[in-house]
């Protein structure tokens, strides 16, 4: 019972730490931005401000609420592509 305990344990932690895939939203089509986060699960997306030049911005965007942590909500976000300011995606906020 105590190895199966543990080998539940360890398959947790080992979900857990999985990597995850980072990418360029301006250098790819809305739709590949969605497809991508639609294939994947959930993957960091990093682009310049167009605010404040030279400043990385960066979150994790996800398919569905599944990717959230407890307490977190699945919410609209926006982010830049190569053919639109605006490219509807989702994130997790508190």
């Amino acid at each position: 019972m105590k190895i199966i305990l543990l080998a539940a344990c360890l398959t947790l932690v080992a979900a857990q730490a999985q990597a995850i895939s980072r990418y360029d939203p301006t250098r790819m089509s809305c739709g590949k931005v969605q497809g991508t986060i639609a294939r994947q699960g959930a993957v960091i997306l990093r682009y310049q401000s167009k605010r404040v030049p030279g400043l990385p911005l960066y979150d994790r965007y996800v398919q569905s609420q599944r990717f959230c942590s407890m307490g977190e909500v699945r919410t609209r976000a926006y982010v830049p592509s190569a053919d639109t300011k605006s490219c509807p995606v989702y994130n997790c906020k508190r």
